[in-house]
């Protein structure tokens, strides 16, 4: 059951109930939506929270920054009656959940960090990503999203997704073309990694439990978890062999099982009522 949540500008997306007590909210990548967590969500038996953030799927194109996006998702979880939940978050969702975690820690009871980044340190490497950010908002625009997503999935950085079988490329592909030009430019304008204040200096403050995972093939990303071990306090690092940037689409099952222990070693066994 698919239903939507209101908040300003936004329209969230709740995908089915499944278990009982805090929910665990899921938050995609850049050019994904809250269907990217199919496959995910019965490997976890609770309730999960999969929205469409600002600029994709059925969500409405606002140039939004992350905390704006941070606290309009905790006001839909607040208006829902969950004023504590579990965030799990991918790359550009993985950034969101670091912002929710250091804005509400009274609110974000553990956080799973899936090839994510607190940001670059300097305002130098900051303005150098923004221009970059720009050139290629105005490209999706000019250019249209069959362009973007050819040139997208030609990354370097999404070269290990070339090895999937054709469903799963396809579905993918699907995702992406299912964007808007104007959803995409947006985000990457109010929520790109140029945009984004540095969190370096701030995740030792995280207090709940933390988990790193990364792939061993994504070697920017490891050596990133790598650094932020080292300063969050309370924190696991899984880095799994074989995988690149998006473990949970190139090894979904191995993905859930992670999680689902997580969240069971956090509660004790038991995810009922949690």
């Amino acid at each position: 059951m698919k239903n939507v949540i209101q908040i300003g500008d936004h329209s969230f997306y709740h995908i089915n109930r499944v278990g009982k007590g805090a929910p665990v909210v899921f938050l995609h990548g850049f050019t994904g939506s809250g269907s990217t967590w199919r496959t995910i969500a019965p490997l976890i038996p609770c309730e999960t929270f999969m929205p469409d953030l600002a600029g994709h799927g059925r969500t409405k194109a606002v140039c939004t920054d992350l905390e704006t996006e941070a606290e309009s998702i905790k006001r839909a979880m607040n208006d829902r009656g969950f004023f504590s939940f579990h965030v799990v978050g991918y790359s550009m969702g993985g950034r969101l959940a670091l912002a929710m975690g250091l804005m509400y820690p009274e609110a974000v009871r553990s956080l799973v960090l899936e090839s994510a980044s607190p940001g670059l340190e300097t305002e130098a490497e900051r303005e150098e990503r923004r221009k970059a950010d720009e050139e290629l908002a105005s490209k999706i625009e000019n250019k249209g999203i069959e362009w973007f997503v050819d040139f997208w999935e030609n990354i370097p950085m999404f070269e290990t997704q070339k090895w999937l079988p054709e469903s799963i490329r396809e579905s993918v592909r699907r995702e992406r073309q299912n964007q808007t030009e104007t959803g995409l430019a947006s985000s990457l304008r109010g929520m790109g990694t140029g945009a984004q204040k540095s969190y370096w200096n701030r995740i030792h403050e995280l207090t709940m439990p933390v988990l790193l995972i990364t792939g061993s093939l994504d070697h920017k990303f490891t050596n990133i978890a790598r650094l932020m071990k080292k300063r969050i306090p309370n924190c696991q690092w899984m880095k799994i062999d074989g995988a690149g940037h998006a473990i949970h689409v190139e090894q979904h099952e191995k993905f859930g099982t992670i999680v689902k222990t997580f969240l069971l070693e956090i509660k004790g066994g038991n995810l009922d009522g949690f």
